[in-house]
């Protein structure tokens, strides 16, 4: 267990935006994060309620410059392992590593995930997805702790409430932390996986500004229902099928004329206009001002107001 006070939050941050936590800790397992949680609760007690923050890769996080004040835990469970058709796998480890022992062992289901950043607990933990697939698709279980009872919580995958870039976990912030989860594979070719995986990567190479810093797309695609009437017809937008029918809101924030467009030193990508890129050291409240402005643009220019898919914590 691993616990220090006043780290820099941008130094686990994909965007290297974000200020100092008041107390950090690392933990390798269900107990260590027990001790750590009782402890750290002890000393904190005469100064009130703080909040406690369950940190994955940090790929899908916008911190405030203002930093976090409470306790932020960062899982490095690394269990990672076949398990009956399947891969068991510890929240700590990376996405990338499920999938190459995936392909090892000829087994099929995660395919679409090829060059998705972040750890396993925070891809279920956001249901994370990407060409048409989910983490909910290959999910078996999840095992969690209850940071208010400690007991080990184990969920199928039904029990979970996956929905579009949700879930239990995420709509719970705060009152659990993801240990585990089980994923069931089915047989495959080796070689027919690794293609499909690298095709995933290479596509995300040339469409995504991975060049620059930054948290993946910032804002959930629009369903199709949630458009309003003859505005698809309209502007002849695209309907694509990611995991249900969507407007992608990349073309709708190019549509609004804000492809380039920066404040302070954060940027629209040109390259893919649902990622906001840190260019000039940008600030936290440059990233959260630009999101302001894009959500009125497409509002104005659409009437649909766009929902973030990252966790936005800039202003809080």
């Amino acid at each position: 267990m691993g616990r220090n006070e006043r780290v820099e939050l941008k130094k686990l941050s994909s965007f290297k935006i974000g200020g100092p936590a008041d107390n950090f800790l690392s933990v390798k397992n269900a107990e260590e994060a027990v001790e750590g949680i009782k402890e750290w609760r002890r000393r904190i007690f005469p100064l009130g309620r703080k909040d406690v923050f369950v940190l994955g890769g940090g790929t899908n996080i916008l911190w405030g410059d203002r930093g976090f004040k409470g306790l932020v835990i960062k899982p490095e469970i690394n269990i990672l392992e076949p398990a009956d058709d399947g891969i068991r796998v510890g929240a700590g480890v990376p996405v990338s590593e499920v999938l190459n022992l995936a392909a090892e062992n000829n087994l099929s289901g995660l395919e679409w995930a090829g060059g998705l950043p972040g750890t396993v607990g925070g891809a279920v933990f956001g249901n994370a997805g990407a060409f048409g697939g989910e983490i909910k698709d290959s999910l078996l279980e999840v095992l969690s702790l209850d940071l208010k009872t400690y007991s080990i919580i184990k969920r199928g995958a039904a029990e979970c409430g996956f929905s579009y870039r949700n879930s239990i976990f995420r709509r719970n912030r705060g009152k659990e932390i993801i240990l585990e989860a089980v994923f069931k594979l089915v047989p495959g070719d080796r070689g027919e996986i690794l293609d499909k995986m690298s095709e995933r990567i290479r596509y995300r190479k040339e469409r995504q500004p991975l060049e620059h810093p930054n948290i993946g797309s910032i804002f959930k695609n629009v369903p199709v229902e949630r458009m309003p009437n003859g505005v698809i017809e309209e502007y002849g937008l695209n309907i694509k099928t990611d995991p249900f029918p969507v407007i992608p809101t990349a073309r709708l924030i190019s549509e609004a004329g804000l492809r380039g467009l920066s404040l302070g030193g954060a940027m629209v990508s040109p390259k893919h206009p649902n990622f906001i890129v840190n260019v000039l050291s940008a600030s936290s409240d440059d990233v959260a001002g630009l999101i302001e402005v894009v959500k009125e643009a497409v509002y104005g220019k659409f009437g649909v107001l766009l929902e973030e898919e990252i966790l936005n914590l800039a202003r809080r």
